[in-house]
């Protein structure tokens, strides 16, 4: 008797059932060990992580293809049995899998389409991150925002499913070139001499933000073929708008986009030092007035009803009105 009949009946199966049994566990230890020197090979020779992950990562779907095909070729028994065994599997797994099915599918776009690469910093539905990772049913990303401000990480990592892609629009911070525009709104009062002050921070937008113009106009040269984008001005700018509580200039530049928080925190502080040292001008923010309309309201003139008579002397002037109200300045205190 043949060891691997002998190992069927020990298995209660045939032994052409223990036979392919085996050869199938030689052909998942076969595809570890590849990977396994394969990443030991890479280690070694390629110092780039970067490039090290995606040959790897490359390398490893190749391999599992192959051994895949082997496995089913192995137990399907010839082309005729592949058809047949895919023809009656098919029908279930598209209902029983359809939302693998369909992450396999974006997993396939995300692949040829590429509408975002490993490295990426994107944001698809309400989600923002880096992108560290693309698998066939997830991308896998470095969460960025959330409770932390000026998109900057909070430390966790998202599992995003790949069909995603197909029911949410997709936002890409590097795929033309890897600055984003940012704002910071700065209100002086409207006593403050709001063209110095103009004047002060498009000197200070100008020296803080990085003089990016040069890379941008290369980036959208670079990408002209398959994008149509035309900005007529990328050097920082100063709007100016009335609100409620004062003047407020708006400085808009351009940043990397990992570089939001850094920029902004650089050019508020020459902001504060500019302020500080010049007496003209003060920024602007809510107060509380105190305001009694008997000693501060107007006059009655003729034919205006006349208040109550005047309480003796020494008498309670009873409750006085308090008006809160948007001023701006110490002085209104």
């Amino acid at each position: 008797m043949d060891w691997t009949e002998r190992l069927g009946s020990l298995l209660g199966v045939s032994g052409e059932t223990a036979s392919r049994g085996l050869a199938t566990l030689g052909i998942l230890l076969g595809w570890f060990l590849v990977l396994r020197l394969l990443r030991r090979v890479l280690s070694r020779s390629v110092e780039q992580t970067s490039s090290r992950f995606q040959v790897v990562r490359l390398t490893s779907y190749a391999v599992g293809f192959v051994s895949t095909l082997l496995i089913v070729r192995l137990w399907a028994q010839g082309l005729a049995g592949i058809a047949t065994y895919f023809g009656l599997v098919s029908a279930g797994l598209a209902i029983a899998f359809q939302d693998p099915l369909t992450n396999f599918a974006g997993w396939l776009f995300i692949i040829l389409r590429r509408p975002f690469t490993v490295g990426d910093r994107i944001q698809i539905g309400t989600h923002i991150g880096d992108v560290v990772d693309i698998r066939p049913l997830r991308l896998v990303m470095l969460e960025v925002g959330h409770w932390v401000k000026a998109d900057q990480s909070t430390g966790r990592v998202l599992h995003v499913p790949n069909g995603w892609v197909f029911k949410h629009s997709v936002a890409n911070y590097d795929e033309v070139f890897p600055f984003i525009w940012n704002e910071i709104e700065v209100v002086v009062t409207f006593e403050s001499d709001w063209r110095a002050t103009k004047r002060m921070l498009t000197d200070i937008v100008n020296q803080s933000a990085d003089k990016l113009e040069p890379a941008v106009r290369r980036h959208i040269a670079k990408n002209a073929d398959t994008m149509l984008i035309q900005y007529t001005n990328l050097s920082p700018v100063v709007w100016t708008e009335v609100v409620d509580s004062g003047v407020k200039l708006t400085m808009r530049y351009l940043c990397r986009s990992r570089e939001r928080r850094s920029s902004a925190s650089a050019i508020w502080e020459k902001v504060l030092d500019a302020f500080s040292a010049t007496p003209t001008i003060e920024f602007a923010y809510p107060t509380i007035r105190r305001y009694d309309n008997r000693l501060e309201g107007p006059e009655p003139g003729a034919g205006a009803i006349e208040g109550p008579p005047e309480k003796p002397s020494g008498a309670d002037d009873g409750p006085k009105q308090v008006v809160v109200d948007v001023a701006a300045g110490p002085e209104d205190y």
